[in-house]
């Protein structure tokens, strides 16, 4: 998945009652300093605390580039990069906060990172979880089922993508969007706009019809890719037109025969009871 898609995917861990915000980032999971900082402390203003902290412990300030790593991450107010620490690095930073929670945090860190390399040796585990998130906010299996191959279609696509000369967010947004324009008739951005969301993730607000032609753009941009043998993102970005412009043509013989446009402003999840259900789940 590149980092275009997973930039939507902060994902919330719970110490103790309170939220730490984490993200998977070069094989293993990335929580966000502050967040850390915050549990341990019971401090207010966990950004203070770090600056304190930093300055007391001159080994620690000394090597801070090797342990904070800006990531995307999703806040209240948007997208923002907020320095992150791997496990390695949170095991340094406690040493530096003299907390009673200090040992218990370390056995929940051990235990996150052991969750996730069971995901890694046994991908089912992750695959399974991923299901059962999706059943408790209340979707079809079906629709799971749809939602799931789309997924393993788009990490072939960024995979192909990643190989064939795309380097950053930027070449993921662009040949995702053209895409998509090609598919659908506007970007993501659009889309959301379209559908009224702003941090939630697209794909898990579309309807079947929009998850099966947006997997036949990205499918078939793959295959061009391959056949093609593609290299550079000029090339890439001709590609991913002529992938959407095969999904969009099949998606207009649907709705000239269905009289109605496939694009809906429709959204899953309108109902207060399904978010309550899945939040007591968690």
């Amino acid at each position: 998945m590149s980092d275009a898609e997973n930039i939507e995917h902060t994902q919330i861990a719970l110490f103790k009652g309170k939220q730490i915000r984490k993200k998977f980032h070069r094989g293993e999971w990335w929580f966000v300093i502050v967040d850390v900082i915050g549990v341990l402390t019971d401090s207010s203003q966990p950004d203070g605390y770090l600056k304190d902290m930093r300055r007391r412990d001159p080994d620690l300030a000394k090597g801070w580039g090797q342990i904070s790593t800006p990531l995307l991450i999703q806040t209240q107010g948007g997208i923002q990069r907020i320095n992150c620490a791997d496990t390695e690095g949170i095991f340094r930073i406690i040493q530096s906060i003299p907390s009673p929670k200090a040992e218990p945090f370390k056995r929940w860190l051990a235990k996150v990172g052991y969750e996730r390399m069971r995901e890694i040796e046994n991908p089912e585990l992750a695959t399974k979880r991923t299901r059962m998130l999706y059943k408790l906010k209340g979707y079809s299996e079906d629709w799971i089922e749809k939602r799931m191959r789309g997924m393993a279609i788009r990490e072939e696509l960024t995979d192909e993508w990643k190989n064939r000369g795309a380097k950053d967010r930027q070449d993921y947004e662009i040949l995702t969007a053209e895409i998509s324009k090609a598919t659908f008739g506007v970007t993501p951005s659009e889309y959301k706009t379209l559908k009224g969301l702003r941090r939630e993730n697209l794909r898990d607000h579309m309807d079947d019809f929009e998850l099966i032609f947006n997997m036949l753009g990205e499918r078939a941009t793959t295959e061009i890719h391959r056949t093609e043998d593609s290299k550079g993102i000029p090339k890439l970005k001709a590609d991913a037109k002529a992938g959407g412009d095969i999904a969009g043509g099949a998606r207009k013989n649907l709705e000239a025969r269905l009289g109605r446009p496939v694009v809906t402003k429709k959204n899953f999840l309108t109902k207060p009871q399904k978010k309550k259900r899945l939040k007591d789940a968690l």
